[in-house]
């Protein structure tokens, strides 16, 4: 038996290279189909990695009161905007909110900052946030170099900054430290006094970018009632975020002057909630990625179908000599399906390397660890099987067929 596969696949492979064009076009599409599903769906895996190690880092016990809204389940997410967190609401809620916890302030300033440092400058894209002593750890921030802001820092709204790692690399070259140099944002000058440990890219969004100052500070430059306030909560103990929400509810309700009667006008949402929404949008580009996988492997399948019976139409003669040298139907059907698969798992197989190394490279890119996608290289071979067989199967059928007599007159 052992001695049989090996024949067929030699013979497969002298038969590759006398039609070697065609082959060579049936593999790239193969390959195309296989290497954009491999590719696509090693990357959501990546990005779902970095996801859920961003989430772990923020801890399942945190919840954000918020004047926004997502729809979250099967439903298409749409946001719903209640009346904003002014900053009296925030100051009181953090004031009087006495469960063990750690609550933080934070609001967005700008997202189209210029930051420059001596004769360097960024692009006029960087997000400026205002937040207090613990916002970093409600965040789940890390401190690469230098430190967090003081209370006295934030109360007095002194101009300190702390910013993000790819910022810090824009502006300070040649291995400068950022900690102690004097950065200006928009109009205002600042002192760096931390610098944030990188953590990639997720859906496109880094806060590796960012810059965070003194929530005091940034409302004397940006004064008014246009601001919204971000209120975070860290319980001491993750078993106890469901009463801390409760209890933050309740509070906040007050603060509001909401009735009994009355719906909350503003959100609470558990940070596990936003990663599951996020995973679910994730989940939504692995399905599109499979669908484009399929159908450009349903061309491959048309494309071999073709190759195989043109393969036969040539070897006509071939197959009445190996006939009446006594193959039966079994093996000559055989050796037709064995050509087909091994052309298909050729083109596996380059799939699944350049799909391997797309989805790493988009790995890479939002700082993620390479990964050896095992189940996704499954698919991709067993898929290559599947659509073989299928379309391999009728010119094998057809080859068996053949009379050897007219086969040996064949010209």
């Amino acid at each position: 038996m052992k001695v049989l596969i090996r024949e067929n696949i030699n013979i497969s492979l002298e038969s590759i290279r006398s039609q070697l064009l065609r082959t060579i076009l049936t593999v790239l599409i193969i390959a195309i189909g296989i290497s954009a599903l491999v590719g696509i769906l090693t990357s959501i895996d990546a990005l779902k990695a970095n996801l859920k190690s961003n989430f772990m880092r923020m801890g399942s016990n945190t919840f954000s009161i918020q004047n926004r809204s997502m729809q979250m389940g099967n439903q298409r997410h749409q946001s719903t905007f209640y009346k904003k967190i002014s900053w009296h609401e925030a100051q009181e809620f953090k004031k009087e909110f006495t469960f063990p916890s750690y609550v933080s302030l934070s609001t967005r300033g700008t997202g189209n900052a210029t930051v420059k440092y001596e004769s360097e400058k960024t692009y006029p894209n960087i997000r400026v946030f205002g937040v207090d002593e613990n916002y970093l750890v409600t965040s789940g921030e890390e401190l690469s170099k230098g430190r967090n802001f003081s209370f006295t820092e934030i109360n007095y709204g002194s101009p300190v900054a702390i910013i993000g790692s790819d910022l810090a690399e824009t502006l300070f070259k040649r291995g400068q430290d950022p900690v102690g140099k004097t950065i200006s944002i928009g109009p205002g000058r600042f002192r760096v006094i931390g610098v944030l440990a990188s953590k990639g890219s997720s859906i496109g969004f880094s806060s590796d970018r960012n810059c965070y100052v003194p929530i005091t500070n940034l409302r004397v430059y940006l004064p008014g009632n246009n601001l919204t306030y971000n209120i975070s909560v860290l319980t001491v103990d993750p078993k106890q975020i469901d009463g801390a929400i409760s209890e933050a509810t309740g509070l906040f309700r007050t603060i509001r002057g909401l009735r009994s009667f009355e719906e909350n006008n503003f959100s609470i949402t558990k940070s596990d909630s936003m990663v599951n929404m996020m995973l679910e949008n994730v989940g939504m580009i692995g399905l599109a990625a499979v669908i484009i996988g399929i159908i450009t492997l349903f061309g491959a399948a048309i494309g071999l179908m073709n190759i195989m019976l043109v393969s036969v139409s040539e070897r006509t003669r071939e197959i009445g000599i190996r006939k009446a040298l006594g193959a039966t139907q079994k093996i000559i059907r055989n050796q037709f399906l064995v050509e087909a698969i091994v052309i298909a798992q050729i083109g596996g197989l380059l799939g699944v390397v350049l799909g391997i190394g797309v989805g790493n490279g988009v790995a890479k890119m939002i700082g993620g660890d390479f990964i050896i996608p095992w189940q996704w290289m499954i698919l991709g071979f067993s898929l290559c099987f599947v659509v073989a067989i299928l379309s391999g199967f009728i010119p094998a059928y057809r080859a068996s067929k053949l009379d050897p007599i007219e086969s040996l007159r064949y010209e």
